[in-house]
């Protein structure tokens, strides 16, 4: 990955022109430019790229176009993804004038953008297309975060087979280890006995014990910032189960987690200052004669008893236990992420993940770090109204509503029930997959919110 960058000045120039932008921009070019890319019908179109030659034959500069401007300013992070694929082995700038945050998102796509998951097959040959950054940009700032994406994009892309819930946890040792974290699990029976019924009773039908992963870093004296990862390592819906079809992305179960790793190693290589704690509970929701069942009552560790609506439901009832061990200390900020709904994503897509917290102020910041790192989210409410839908004849609560309206609420709704000392709280319900082929977007792991939440834990813990 940092090969993919470096400083200095000698490279090729790429210009990044939108189509509002193309003709007074072709204007300042030379005759023969003009002419060039007249012949070749140049019209600045997303992700046109062209080459204009030397007089010798070789590539003079090169100019993609960026597509309709659509209220966007400068070019963004997804713009620059594309880039790396369409170009040849080489050393390149970016020649158009961008401010330093765009010139950053730029760089961050740069990288983003020759990702290949290639863990199981022939690699291809190495083609090296390497970025030349201005000082300002900041070399270690772009490396850190796109290190901290390959390393969730990896995770998810690892087929259930390799990715365990016992991988899953060595693989948080190894990044705690490097930073000098200290990393411990609770494994099998242990549940039982530590207080985390719930983790135990979801994981308990897989061939690999169940767990409850928990990484500690930083000073204790600053402000506490808890993570919470949903690391179901694969869901066969349990009981209730899935049809075939429902079940081919289910490795990517574990994308809250891989994604809180990710943010937890970009917030450990930062040295941010902070008091950071992950806490993952990582299990395969399995068929088995101890799976549990529909109808069951679970206990959990903050002595809510919950009925089993839906034994696909299983996520909420794997973090309810997390969320309430995080919630013991009064962090000063929680929290989860999770592939917990396909309510958010008929509300809102793929590439929108649902954001829920009852703190305004917090919200707001997250939605323009978002927006600026061009890593969105979107929030929905906790509506209360709702709240009577988890009612249960025999428990304090049902794991599921019977009305099949509002689910991704509904599952906020439940994780809230968990959560009552943290001064505040916010629950993410993302998809982690790129279904399709974009350029410089691979169907695949999308490790979504790390680069967004990275900025606002830097800006508010300065």
């Amino acid at each position: 990955m940092f090969a993919h960058y470096q400083a200095g000045d000698a490279a090729t120039a790429i210009h990044l022109i939108f189509e509002e932008d193309y003709d007074v921009w072709r204007a300042t070019q030379s005759t023969a430019t003009q002419t060039w890319l007249a012949r070749t019908l140049f019209k600045a179109e997303r992700y046109r790229l062209a080459f204009l030659p030397t007089a010798d034959g070789d590539i003079q500069f090169a100019v993609m176009g960026l597509g309709k401007r659509g209220g966007q300013a400068e070019p963004s992070f997804w713009h620059a993804t594309a880039l790396p694929e369409r170009l040849p082995a080489g050393r390149y700038r970016i020649a158009t004038s961008l401010s330093h945050a765009a010139a950053v998102q730029c760089a961050l796509g740069w990288g983003y953008g020759q990702y290949r998951f290639e863990r199981y097959r022939k690699p291809a040959p190495e083609t090296t297309r390497t970025l030349l950054l201005a000082p300002e940009v900041g070399l270690a700032e772009v490396q850190r975060i796109s290190s901290a994406c390959t390393l969730a994009r990896d995770l998810v892309n690892t087929p259930a087979s390799d990715m365990t819930p016992a991988a899953l946890a060595e693989a948080v040792a190894q990044t705690g280890t490097r930073y000098g974290a200290q990393v411990t699990q609770i494994i099998g029976a242990e549940l039982l006995t530590a207080g985390f019924p719930a983790v135990h009773a979801v994981g308990r039908a897989s061939a690999v014990a169940p767990r409850l992963v928990d990484l500690v870093w930083g000073d204790s004296s600053h402000p506490k910032v808890t993570l919470v990862g949903k690391g179901v390592c694969f869901d066969t819906g349990g009981l209730d189960i899935k049809p075939g079809s429902s079940m081919l992305l289910m490795k990517k179960d574990m994308g809250g987690a891989a994604s809180v790793l990710g943010l937890a190693h970009a917030v450990m290589d930062a040295k941010l200052p902070v008091r950071l704690r992950v806490i993952i509970p990582a299990v395969e929701n399995a068929i088995a004669g101890n799976a549990f069942r529909p109808g069951d009552v679970l206990a959990t560790r903050a002595g809510i008893s919950v009925e089993i609506g839906n034994t696909d439901a299983e996520g909420r009832l794997v973090l309810c236990d997390g969320l309430a061990f995080a919630d013991i200390e009064q962090p000063d900020l929680l929290i989860d992420l999770a592939t917990l709904t396909g309510a958010a994503r008929v509300a809102l897509g793929p590439e929108l993940p649902a954001m829920f917290t009852t703190d305004d102020t917090v919200a707001i910041e997250l939605e323009r770090h978002a927006a600026a790192a061009a890593d969105p989210m979107w929030r929905l409410p906790l509506w209360s109204g709702y709240d009577d839908e988890l009612a249960s004849k025999i428990a304090d609560l049902n794991n599921v509503s019977s009305s099949g309206f509002s689910g991704a609420i509904i599952g906020g709704l439940f994780l809230k029930r968990f959560v009552t000392k943290a001064k505040s709280w916010v629950h993410i319900d993302m998809y982690a997959w790129n279904g399709k082929e974009r350029p410089g977007r691979p169907s695949g792991a999308e490790p979504q919110c790390i680069r967004a939440l990275y900025s606002f834990l830097k800006a508010r813990y300065r």
